[in-house]
């Protein structure tokens, strides 16, 4: 990174997406905070942060909890003094069905995780990264948030809101300087996403791009873990409210 110090939050930091993250923002020099409603997978997490010589601390955190929220927020700001990044990554996917079939409690879950806590997670470090004059906030939206998927309505619903809350957020923080952009990933070989094609057979729709992806292959976090290392960099110092489709072709 640019700068001799430079602190990450990370929520959804236990698996997937969020862990890769974490372990390749620490290789970059970060130190990071780990936040997870896996108390279990967020210290594996930061214990993986450790011991490639890198330095973070756990926060056990439900995401759609104001005061959650508020805590790891705080948290990060005692242990480190401020926030230069914050990879608002948690989310969970919805079972596959009809919209019509879906009941109250589902369409509840999903969007008191994807909507509510993504935008309490802005709320909270944006006060932060105000008072500091600058920062970069990377969304976790979805190909999903750009396009509808079948089966999975409130889903995609979550997903565009994350698009918009990413781009409402970039147009009023745009003179504060702070940037605030999205990743739209689309078949990642994670433990959320493994259950996928199942799903998609038990709901009896399976798109046909979707086996293989267009480019052959699911991707690895990893490979989105990079683009979060960029935009979470000066590097990126010019991108704002900008919705970037890591999906190895998924929505051409």
């Amino acid at each position: 990174m640019e700068t001799k110090r430079h602190i990450v939050i990370v929520t959804g930091a236990g698996s997937g997406i969020g862990r890769a993250a974490s372990l390749r923002l620490s290789q970059a020099g970060s130190k990071i905070v780990a936040v997870d409603f896996n108390r279990t997978t967020g210290e594996q997490t930061v214990e993986l942060i450790r011991e490639q010589g890198g330095e973070g601390v756990f926060v056990q955190a439900d995401v759609s909890k104001s005061e959650d929220v508020e805590r790891y927020v705080n948290i990060a700001v005692e242990t480190y003094g401020q926030i230069d990044a914050f990879f608002n990554n948690a989310g969970v996917l919805q079972k596959f069905s009809m919209l019509t079939e879906i009941d109250l409690t589902e369409f509840d879950r999903v969007m008191d995780v994807n909507v509510r806590g993504v935008f309490l997670g802005l709320k909270h470090v944006l006060k932060v990264m105000e008072k500091q004059g600058y920062g970069s906030i990377i969304n976790t939206a979805s190909t999903a948030g750009i396009r509808a998927e079948h089966s999975i309505a409130v889903y995609s619903a979550s997903k565009h809101a994350v698009v918009g809350l990413t781009k409402a957020a970039a147009l009023e923080y745009v003179r504060k300087g702070i940037r605030v952009n999205a990743i739209c990933p689309g078949g990642v070989d994670t433990a959320l996403t493994q259950g996928v094609p199942a799903m998609m057979q038990e709901s009896g729709y399976v798109p046909e791009e979707f086996p293989n992806m267009r480019i052959g292959r699911f991707a690895d976090p990893g490979e989105l873990a990079e683009m979060v290392v960029f935009l979470a960099s000066d590097k990126s110092s010019y991108m704002t409210g900008s919705i970037i489709a890591v999906d190895g072709g998924l929505t051409l």
